[in-house]
This record gives structure tokens, sequence and C-alpha cells, in this order.
């Protein structure tokens, strides 16, 4: 841990350079470690302001602590990985879309909200990597490692062509059985099952597509 000192007729002084200080050390610390940082101020009986992100015992004050962040992110997967898995992987996901004639958008939209463009996500049901394949899917589809990129988009993709198919290209049954199984959404008569899970499902990659097709997938 590095602790930062600084004069405190220094600060007291020159206020605005002091309030900088505080700036960068935050910026660092959000740009080195971790989403949430705070920053804790001490003064020492020598007159040595002390700041630090993680308190040494008693007399140290909270003066600065990040916003909760909310991210697109599953078992502790940082949003510094996020963008460069995305951006990594964005020319496996258009490959994939192309070979199965998908918009790229829509497979993107359910990478997002699978696993956030995380190969190494889990579900506790089990399902696997990108685009969260239940180990029978994989099978079903020669996907013989979930953790692939490669095999999981190329899995994935070719299972969500055909629910388009078996549903007749209505992108919310397709959605739906994707998430609960083509049973579930047979057995409501083709319609998108009462499951909480499913609706919201089903609405956050709609959501996300809408987007994608107005060009803000980068």
């Amino acid at each position: 841990m590095t602790v930062h000192r600084l004069k405190h007729s220094f600060l007291a002084n020159q206020p605005g350079i002091g309030i900088v200080y505080i700036l960068l050390l935050a910026a660092l610390l959000l740009a080195s470690a971790s989403l949430h940082a705070e920053i804790y101020k001490y003064r020492g009986s020598d007159g040595i302001i002390h700041f630090t992100d993680r308190p040494m015992g008693g007399g140290y004050r909270l003066i600065w602590k990040s916003a909760p962040s909310v991210t697109p992110n599953k078992n502790n997967y940082s949003a510094i990985r996020f963008r460069q898995n995305k951006s990594i992987l964005t020319p496996l996901i258009e490959q994939a879309a192309k070979r199965v004639k998908l918009n790229p958008g829509l497979l993107h939209a359910v990478v997002m909200v699978e696993s956030a463009y995380n190969p190494q996500a889990k579900s506790k049901k089990g399902a696997q990597g990108l685009m969260q394949l239940m180990p029978d899917t994989a099978s079903r589809y020669g996907v013989r490692d979930s953790y692939d990129p490669r095999q999981n988009l190329e899995g994935g993709a070719r299972y969500l062509k055909d629910l388009l198919n078996e549903f007749e290209f209505d992108l919310k049954l397709a959605l739906a059985a994707y998430n609960a199984g083509e049973n579930a959404v047979r057995k409501y008569g083709n319609q998108i099952p009462p499951y909480p899970e499913t609706q919201n499902y089903v609405e956050k990659v709609m959501g996300h597509y809408q987007n994608n097709m107005k060009g803000l997938v980068n």
C-alpha cells in the first residue's frame, strides 16, 4: 500500500492544488485497480497530511468515495476487462453472425446479456461461455469447449438461428426459447412464458439490439 503525503500548510495556502492532487489520486486509484475506490485523510502530529486508499488504524477520515459502479459483468468481471474483451471479440461475433446470416447487432445483444463478453462466465445452472450454452445444447451443435469463444459463438449463433426458423422469425419468441427452452414456449401456446426471468431477458436483449441497430455497437 502506498501512502501519499503533503504538508498541511501547503494545502491550506493552495487549496486548489490540494483538490487537484486529491482528484488525481482518485483517478489513479480507479484506473489502476478497481471500479470502486475511497480516499482517506489523516493529519499526523508532525503536521503532515496523509492520503491513502486504505486507512491504517483510527483517526483517518473518509474524504472521497467513488459512486457505486453498475458493471456489465458477472463473476467479479471488471469493466476494463469487459471493454477489452468486447473489442477483441467483435470480429469473431461478426464472423459467426455472417456465417448463419444473423444481424451482428443481435448477436452482440445476446452476448451482452448472457455473459457481458466474459468467455469464462458460468451460471449456477451450468450454462457456459459467451452465449451461456448448456452442455446438452453445446453437444448438439458440436461445441467441444464452451469456453472457447469461437466455438461458443458458432454454436450459440446456430442455435439462435434455428430458434428463429422454428418460431417463424418471431424474434421475441426465439429469445424466450433461448432463455427458457423451446418446450416452455410451446407449452404456453407460442407465447413468451410467464417467467419473470425470461420476460426480463427478452426485454433486455431487445433493448440492446435496438441500441445496436442505431449504430451504438463500437
